[in-house]
């Protein structure tokens, strides 16, 4: 199982956008909408996923500040990619992040786009 968690978390470094059905998808400072929650991408805390065409050791992080908003609470959290975010009743998951790592260095923070999904518990 140990060896399971450490591919799921090595795919989700390599991770880009995934199709428009996965899940609402915004920039900084912008609202992505999952039913009655709203998420706001305030913060890339960090970004050291490996670059594409790059054999790494470590496939890296990314990891959102976002805020989020649902009937009657409001909360901060930190998303890392593929990891989900259990609040009241929902699961938030950030599952996917564009544009990839294409070089070592910073990318403009303008450019970043994050895809969330939800997973309403019973």
């Amino acid at each position: 199982m140990k060896a399971t968690a450490l591919f799921a978390a090595a795919l989700a470094g390599c991770a880009t956008v995934p199709p428009a059905s996965a899940g609402p998808t915004a920039g900084l400072n912008q609202v992505a909408t999952i039913g009655d929650i709203k998420i706001r991408p305030i913060d890339v805390v960090e970004d050291s996923r490996c670059p594409a065409n790059v054999q790494c050791v470590w496939a890296g992080r990314l990891i959102v500040r976002a805020r989020m908003n649902g009937p009657g609470w409001t909360q901060v959290r930190d998303f890392e990619l593929g990891v989900f975010q259990a609040v009241d009743r929902y699961r938030v998951t950030l599952v996917g992040a564009e544009p990839p790592k294409a070089a070592p260095g910073p990318i403009e923070p303008s450019s970043y786009r994050f895809t969330f999904a939800n997973q309403t518990s019973n």
